[in-house]
């Protein structure tokens, strides 16, 4: 079964043969408590850049990679482009704070002239897209709401911010335009942050969202994990027919794969969101694994690697599908949104967007 490979550390990673090799930058320190040392590449970043640990190499099988995801420096040659291109196996970069930088998006295989039209018709048709976009927006309230009520129920007192996002959610179905869609998703967004703190109980600072940059804490943890969803889904859009760069909520726009932006959002609630609530009442993400000494905060490397471990055994864990009557993956059930969003565009069933029942 193919997955996804972490590098977390800085060093060298070329291909040998039919398979990719690992060197870390000098020694190697100890793994962090809780983590798999198979799951994660655990070395130090800030060894001398010009000498490499062969000792402490790591074989990568290629037939075992789905994707590979370098949050440290990296130095490489042309011939491993050329081979996980080869291989469909993106590369997603991301910088020292943890940021998204880009990804290399190998050659499409699954090219379909007659879908990249369609895409394009569903875009350049005001009540095609609209519709496609409120179906994403819909999706994600409805996930929000399902989180709301879940800590309400046990005694969180979010009833105000529940009873604001209903109200919001009836005027999805009015919009008349894109922009406007994006008005009322942008105030669900504000009042389900609003709940956040509570839901929390304060355990990190926060005084709204706040992006680019993050200036506190749990803003840059939600930040790092809808990084790690938007990510996820750009991969997955990959193995379908999907041009990643026509968008329907999103602008399409230069730098940018818009659609994973579009299908990213029915997953955030779902994937990143629980993973916070999780991981921060369950005290494994803490104040300590941020740094806010610049002027915005981010996580530190450990902070960043339980982070990384709790979001793959999220992807990897299943649960039973009511449609398809057996269990999926997380990481699979975006695959499935993408082949429904294909449907939708040739005409063979209409998109309805995922809506998590528990």
């Amino acid at each position: 079964m193919k997955r996804p490979y972490y590098i977390l550390s800085s060093g060298k990673l070329v291909r040998r043969q039919n398979t990719l090799v690992f060197f870390p930058f000098g020694e190697p320190s100890p793994v962090a408590e809780g983590i798999e040392e198979d799951a994660l590449f655990l070395y130090p970043g800030d060894a001398d850049p010009h000498t490499y640990d062969t000792k402490q190499k790591r074989t990568m099988p290629i037939d075992g990679i789905d994707s590979i995801w370098i949050f440290g420096e990296m130095s490489t040659t042309t011939k491993f482009f050329d081979f996980v291109s080869q291989r469909r196996i993106p590369v997603h970069f991301f910088n020292y704070y943890g940021h998204y930088t880009g990804s290399f998006y190998p050659r499409e295989y699954l090219n379909s002239g007659f879908l990249l039209v369609r895409q394009v018709e569903h875009y350049r048709s005001k009540v095609k897209r609209l519709f496609l976009a409120q179906s994403f927006v819909e999706g994600a309230t409805h996930t929000m709401l399902k989180n709301l009520r879940y800590y309400h129920n046990r005694g969180i007192d979010v009833g105000r911010q529940i009873e604001e996002i209903e109200k919001l959610r009836q005027l999805i179905a009015g919009c008349d335009s894109v922009d406007e869609l994006r008005g009322i998703e942008g105030n669900v967004r504000i009042t389900y942050y609003d709940a956040f703190p509570r839901i929390l109980r304060d355990s990190l600072p926060f005084e709204g969202r706040s992006k680019k940059p993050p200036l506190n804490a749990l803003n840059a943890l939600i930040s790092f994990c809808n990084s790690l969803v938007y990510t996820a889904c750009l991969g997955e859009i990959y193995h379908t027919q999907l041009s990643p760069l026509i968008a329907y909520l999103h602008e399409p726009g230069e730098r940018r794969f818009s659609l994973a932006l579009d299908i990213a959002e029915i997953f955030k609630p779902l994937i990143a969101d629980r993973l916070i609530f999780s991981m921060v009442n369950q005290k494994m993400i803490r104040l300590e694994h941020f740094d806010s000494t610049l002027e915005f905060c981010y996580l530190r490397d450990k902070g960043r690697r339980i982070v990384l471990k709790q979001f793959e055994e999220k992807m990897q864990s299943t649960f039973k599908h009511r449609g398809l009557n057996r269990h999926v993956s997380y990481r699979r059930l975006i695959r499935l949104e993408c082949y429904k969003l294909v449907r939708h565009l040739i005409g063979d069933t209409v998109y309805k967007s995922f809506k998590a029942w528990w």
